[in-house]
Order: structure tokens, then C-alpha cells, then sequence
């Protein structure tokens, strides 16, 4: 038994080093490493074992997956590009635009994803009316996590507007608390400053400044305001904020040492992995004045061209990746919803049922957006340019007026 797992290993080495993936199988490039993705993963594994399919690993830690891009460059100008590659936004529409993706059509037609993804996912998934890649979840971007304790305490109710933040994170710094955790990070800066912003100026506006990158409204009153309520959020995080790991703030909120913080999905696993209970310990709600907007970004699994034709191992995987069961197996695990609106929430915890409510009526209203400060707005040359305007403005470098004025000119110079 033992001489025989080393063989195997030493096998799979050896096709994957030398680009010879055996015939049934799928070698997939990813960076999802933790405890709980790389278990949520093992779904997706299983169900292709059971159609007879191997699974190739290729995981490559760091970030939002800049590693996994790097190789995946060198791969493909090698000529040996991996058999399905998690991707995020943009960079699927470059790929697809080097004509390097697969036509997943036929797969998507048999099952009728069409019917099931929100055309806002759909933006990023089909090209020229062709499926290249395959959503796995949505994240979204535009929720407030706070101590409910905390928030008791000095009796403050969950914030439904600007002015009820306000005013509750001025109840919190008077009873000597810290309001709001923050990490300073340059996209976590951004994070708040997607919010903040579909607050202040709301969806329309939104979309004017992040996605059509309108220089009247990028350089408007509108985004100054915006700008005025990001140096507010700044006033009130502690001192020791810089360069902070996200998950560290959500420490602090877990704690009790900070009311609230501002953060995606992922924040919640941080609650849970400490015994929290959302309702009971935690609060989840979105970003005041966003209650009917979800912003967002989202996994997906680009196939790469095998041949003339898609493989009968690829449509497996495409068609695994999208079932239902997958679905909703990963992002119970991975703090996400299901990037199909037709799943069950029943295995869901409260805030999962919130988010997948939440998800499906923005979809419906066309209140659904790509997150600026996650890449799915606009190209990442822009989205990098608008990152450090906000981060100097936060950091005290910029008043509001002279951040608008650079703001107008970085995103003219990043097109």
C-alpha cells in the first residue's frame, strides 16, 4: 500500500513537471491554501473521482492570487497551460481575448446557467456570447461586522444610515472604546472607500465614477463628500492601524476592543473559527445607505484551450464546479454565497441567508456591482491608481478637495 501512494505521487510529479497530465485527468492552478478552502476543494475532487477523473494540484499561495498569475504566464508561454486556472475579473476577459479560454457553451446550454448566474457575473464569465469560465461564488464587499455586546452596552442599534453611523460611532469613542477596526492597507482602504462611496452618492453615481470612470463625476461634490466621510472613518481608528492584517482588525472586533469594522464576506469565517454566533455575538449588515446594493467580486475557473475541442474531463469539471451541491458545499466553508441564485440556503448560517437573499433581489433590481477596490469595476491599472489617491487621502497626505482634483487626473493618466 505504501510503495504503491509513492508511486503514484511519484507519477503525478512527473506528469506535472514534464506537462504530460494523464489522459483523464484535470490539473487545476489555484490559490485557495487554507484549511477551509483546500476542504471545501476536496468536494469538487471527489465528485470528479467518482466520474473517473484525476485531479493535478497546483496550488500557489499569496494574495488575491498574483502568484498563481505569474505562473500561469510562464505556463502558457511555455506552451503547457494547466486544465482549469481560478481567476478573478479582468484578468478572465484578457485571457478570453488572446482566444486562450475553451467554449464552455455546449455545458452551459445542458444545464441552463444562463438562467441561474446574474448577468453582472455573466460580464466577467462569457465573452462575444461565448461561457469561458465557470463562477464558483460571490463575495461581497459592502458589509459593517460589529460586537454586539459592544454595541448593547451603549445601546446602539445596528447603523441604517450615514448620519446613525455617525452617531454611534460617536457614542462609541465616548465611552473610550475604539469605533472602528481598520487595517492600513491600501485595498482595504479602498474597501471602505467602495462603500462609502455607494453610500454617499448611490448606485447611479457609483457607476458613473468606477465603472464608466466619468471625469464629472470622479471630480464632482459628490465624491469630495465621499472623501469628507473616509477622513471621519480615519479619525476614528486607533493609532496602531497601519499595515495591519485584515483578520487582525476583525480581532479586535471579536474581542471587544472596536465596534465595528468594514469588510467582505470573508471576515465572517474569522468570527466563526472563534466559537462566535452570528445574531448572538455578531452582527452582519451592510454598509448604511447600501441596504438594496450589493457590491462584489467573484472566483471563477477559467478552462484553458486543450485542443480544438473541449475535453470530456473539462466539461466534467465545468459541470461539477456549477452543480448545486458544490455550490453550496464550498462557500458554507468559504464565507461566500453561491454564484447561482437558484441554490438552497438551508445549510447557511444567518448572515449566509442574508448575503444570498441580499444577492438575489440585487440581481433582480440591478442593484448588483463589480467592487472597485476588488478589481471588478475596472481594469487593474485603474483600479491601482485609484488605490493610491484614496490610501495618500487616508493617511493624511490629501485634503478631500486636492484628492478629488488627483483622483480626476490619476484615473485620466491609468486609462
Amino acid at each position: 500500500m505504501k510503495l504503491n501512494k509513492y508511486l503514484k505521487a511519484s507519477v503525478a510529479a512527473l506528469a506535472i513537471s514534464t506537462g504530460a497530465a494523464q489522459a483523464a485527468d484535470v490539473e487545476v492552478l489555484h490559490w485557495w491554501t487554507s484549511g477551509g478552502e483546500a476542504a471545501a476543494l476536496n468536494v469538487l475532487k471527489g465528485d470528479l473521482e467518482g466520474q473517473g477523473i484525476g485531479w493535478q494540484d497546483m496550488p500557489v499561495a499569496g494574495g488575491g492570487g498574483e502568484a498563481a498569475m505569474t505562473v500561469l504566464r510562464a505556463r502558457v508561454t511555455a506552451g503547457n497551460a494547466p486544465t482549469a486556472v481560478q481567476m478573478l475579473g479582468f484578468d478572465i476577459l484578457d485571457w478570453a481575448d488572446q482566444d486562450a479560454l475553451a467554449d464552455l457553451n455546449e455545458t452551459a446550454a445542458k444545464e441552463g446557467w444562463d438562467d441561474v448566474v446574474p448577468d453582472a457575473l455573466k460580464a466577467f464569465a462569457k465573452v462575444d456570447g461565448k461561457w469561458v469560465s465557470a463562477p464558483v461564488n460571490v463575495h461581497s464587499t459592502n458589509w459593517v461586522w460589529a460586537n454586539k455586546a459592544v454595541l448593547d452596552a451603549n445601546g446602539i442599534a445596528a447603523p441604517e444610515t450615514w448620519e446613525d453611523f455617525v452617531a454611534a460611532v460617536e457614542a462609541l469613542s465616548a465611552a473610550g472604546l475604539t469605533p472602528i477596526a481598520h487595517g492600513g492597507q491600501a485595498w482595504q482602504d479602498a474597501t471602505i472607500f467602495d462603500a462609502v462611496v455607494m453610500s454617499t452618492g448611490g448606485p447611479d453615481f457609483y457607476k458613473s465614477a468606477f465603472i464608466d470612470l466619468d471625469a464629472e463625476a470622479l471630480g464632482s461634490d459628490t465624491m469630495k463628500e465621499a472623501f469628507d466621510r473616509m477622513a471621519f472613518i480615519r479619525a476614528n481608528v486607533d493609532d496602531n492601524f497601519s499595515g495591519r492584517d485584515w483578520n487582525l482588525a476583525t480581532a479586535m472586533v471579536i474581542n471587544g476592543e472596536a465596534g465595528f469594522q468594514m469588510m467582505g464576506d470573508w471576515a465572517k469565517g474569522e468570527f466563526l473559527n472563534a466559537g462566535k454566533v452570528p445574531g448572538e455575538d455578531f452582527l452582519c449588515f451592510r454598509f448604511p445607505g447600501t441596504q438594496e446594493q450589493v457590491t462584489f467580486n467573484a472566483d471563477q475557473f477559467a478552462l484553458f484551450k486543450q485542443g480544438d475541442a473541449v475535453g470530456a474531463e473539462q466539461a466534467a469539471l465545468a459541470s461539477a464546479i456549477l452543480s448545486p451541491s458544490f455550490q453550496s458545499a464550498f462557500n458554507v466553508v468559504k464565507g461566500s454565497v453561491p454564484a447561482r441564485t437558484d441554490v438552497s440556503d438551508e445549510a447557511f448560517d444567518d448572515c449566509g441567508k442574508k448575503g444570498m437573499a441580499d444577492l438575489a433581489a440585487a440581481a433582480s433590481s440591478g442593484n448588483l456591482f463589480g467592487s472597485m477596490a476588488h478589481g471588478h469595476a475596472a481594469p487593474a491599472s485603474v483600479k491601482n491608481a485609484i488605490y493610491d489617491v484614496v490610501t495618500a487621502h487616508f493617511n493624511g497626505e490629501y485634503d478631500s478637495e486636492t484628492a478629488v482634483d488627483e483622483l480626476v487626473t490619476a484615473v485620466e493618466i491609468a486609462q
